[in-house]
């Protein structure tokens, strides 16, 4: 496998939910999710710097409408001051109302910017309040004249943020305001020539640069203007009074040698007020244009910027809608298989076998599994799912043929072993009786040890045929003793069907009675034991049987002196006796085990293997009270071989 594979199964290893379908279509779907919205996301940064552009233009642009509005009050104001300062008094009035809009406008454009151009308004305002003579027509002229320009080249830069038709519109504005301004400058400068009567020094030099300023910004004006923008400044223009001004204007042009000017400074001052006031019209309706040309633009960016996060939105719930359809569509028909696969394992394999365990030998039922049950299609799955399912059903067959023949096999054989133990055992009894009459019947000691001997090889040959009847599922004892038995006589009969039985040793068996039904079982249980002990010892080590009362059960233990268990044998030896495993699977040196464990379970008792202290192995019984024999019941006849 190339290193790059072996990277990707690592990193699939420490990705969260790998290990489930449906965590693996979420990590699947979630790749081409995140690169989508990678790319959707620097859409969405670009159209959110265009929409930031576009805010900032649209704040621009208000805050050149509002520079303008200020501006053309400015010029308003200069003119009447420049005006007064010429001698014209009658210009008091109009003065104070014009300073109050000024303010106005001002405190506008402070709220919009922050900053504030003209500090040294308050002073200049004095100086032209001075009825001394203290305020200068120049200076006052020069100061309003440097704040205008102050305010238009801070506020007028380029606002138009790329857009070729609002740059136009921001041309045309500030065109116009050029144009706007060398008209209220002439305004102002010759309405304290009108006012004096003659130019002073340097004032007609000023003069024409105004009216060249103002034809070269209205030349401007007409390249970026639109035709209904020029129509309107053409309209401006064609009315009386600027007709009136322009006439004036000529007047003051032929007097550039100093003689005196004979002309009305109130008539000039209302004939430029009204063009300057239209002019400040025209620059309205462009400004408008130019504000609804970047409010245009700032919605198109928002709704651009609404949308590529929409559709970012889009992205994840179609991406989270898919993975959860896919995982479902997968995880759903999964997850009714494995039910049914449970279902199979848990109950029809269960039933197969109970049903052809309970039927009687070679009937029809015990030969034929579960009836055959015709494939259902998954809901909603897909080809190979389909197919999956179609092979459980056949595994599902299959096992449950299986299964029925298992259970055939374990029936018969453990009918066989039952055959075969009640032949053996009825042999046996025949036989032991045939031994007993030779026995009543020998006189010669040799003999009759023989006899004994013969006797002793037939009882042990008995338990083992009633062995095969434990494991054959044999529910009731072959032998049973009427009233009680002595616990010491149990005891002794179940030493009487071991080999080595001279080995044995009963050092303390307590008294106790035991019920007559329940001694054949009990002494067989024990024989195995104590012939388990004799053969995991050495011979020349006894095997110690103990027997005593503990509150309402009576207690046996077998103990040897042997090699031992180790720790998991020893739990496994526990698990056998205590029913847990199949003797069917189980090797024949152990069936031993599986006898004990079944007598156990026919008593009620509880049978433990545990370490001897030294070495070797203890046995220990304990018996319920169910088996113990109650006061006052006869005692039977001592058990015998």
């Amino acid at each position: 496998m190339t290193p790059t594979a072996n990277a990707l199964r690592h990193l699939a290893r420490l990705t969260p939910g790998w290990r489930t379908i449906r965590g693996r279509v979420t990590v699947v779907l979630a790749v081409p999710t995140c690169l989508l919205l990678v790319l959707t996301g620097l859409a969405v940064a670009d159209r959110a710097g265009d929409w930031a552009a576009a805010q900032e233009t649209h704040d621009r642009v208000d805050r050149v409408l509002a520079v303008q509005a200020l501006v053309h009050e400015l010029q308003r104001e200069r003119g009447l001051s420049n005006g007064l300062l010429g001698g014209a008094r009658q210009y008091r009035d109009d003065l104070d109302v014009q300073r109050a809009r000024s303010d106005a406008a001002r405190t506008t454009l402070d709220d919009l910017t922050g900053t504030d151009p003209l500090g040294r308004l308050g002073a200049i305002r004095s100086s032209v309040d001075d009825d001394g003579g203290g305020g200068s027509r120049s200076e006052t002229f020069a100061f309003y004249t440097d704040a205008i320009a102050t305010l238009t080249r801070s506020h007028t830069a380029d606002a138009a943020g790329g857009d070729r038709a609002l740059g136009d519109a921001m041309d045309a504005l500030r065109a116009l305001g050029d144009a706007t301004e060398s008209v209220a400058l002439e305004r102002g400068s010759l309405n304290g020539v009108f006012a004096a009567g003659r130019f002073r020094t340097d004032e007609y030099l000023a003069f024409a640069e105004v009216r060249a300023s103002r034809v070269a910004a209205l030349d401007q004006f007409g390249k970026s203007a639109t035709s209904d923008q020029r129509a309107a400044l053409d309209k401006a223009l064609a009315t009386a009074d600027a007709r009136r001004a322009t006439d004036l204007e000529k007047r003051a042009a032929a007097a550039g040698d100093g003689s005196r000017l004979a002309v009305d400074p109130d008539l000039w001052w209302r004939s430029m007020t009204v063009l300057v006031d239209d002019l400040y019209g025209v620059q309205r309706a462009v400004g408008a244009d130019a504000r609804a040309r970047a409010g245009a633009l700032s919605a198109a960016a928002t709704r651009q910027l609404a949308g590529f996060l929409a559709l970012g939105f889009l992205i994840v719930a179609v991406a989270a809608a898919l993975a959860v359809l896919s995982a479902r569509s997968i995880t759903r028909p999964l997850g009714a298989l494995a039910e049914e696969a449970d279902e199979v394992a848990g109950v029809r394999l269960q039933e197969a076998v109970q049903r052809i365990q309970e039927a009687d030998a070679g009937s029809e039922t015990a030969a034929t599994p579960l009836p055959y049950r015709p494939d259902a299609p998954v809901p909603g799955s897909a080809q190979e799912i389909t197919q999956l399912a179609a092979a459980l059903r056949n595994v599902e067959r299959t096992a449950v043929g299986l299964a029925a023949q298992q259970a055939a096999l374990r029936r018969n054989t453990s009918e066989s072993l039952a055959n075969l133990g009640r032949r053996n055992q009825s042999l046996l009894r025949r036989q032991l009786g045939l031994i007993t009459a030779l026995e009543s019947q020998e006189i010669d000691p040799e003999a009759l040890g023989e006899l004994f001997e013969l006797d002793h090889l037939a009882t042990r040959m008995r338990r083992n045929a009633e062995s095969l009847l434990v494991l054959a599922g044999e529910q009731e004892p072959q032998r049973a003793w009427p009233g009680t038995v002595t616990a010491r006589e149990v005891v002794q009969s179940a030493v009487a069907e071991v080999e080595q039985y001279r080995r044995v040793t009963t050092a303390d068996v307590e008294p106790c009675r035991i019920r007559g039904d329940a001694v054949a079982d009990l002494s067989h249980l024990l024989a195995e034991l104590i012939e388990n002990a004799l053969v995991y010892s050495a011979v020349h080590l006894p095997v110690e049987v103990y027997g005593w009362r503990d509150l309402d059960e009576y207690c046996l233990a077998v103990v040897d002196r042997g090699v031992g268990m180790g720790t998991e044998a020893l739990s496994r030896a526990n698990a056998r006796l205590a029913g847990d495993e199949s003797f069917l699977v189980a090797p024949t040196r152990q069936l031993g085990h599986y006898v004990v464990g079944r007598l156990a379970a026919r008593l009620g008792a509880q049978v433990e293997l545990r370490p001897t202290d030294g070495s070797g192995i203890t046995a220990y019984v304990g018996l319920p009270a169910t088996v113990l024999a109650t006061e006052g019941v006869v005692p039977a006849a001592a058990a015998t071989t």
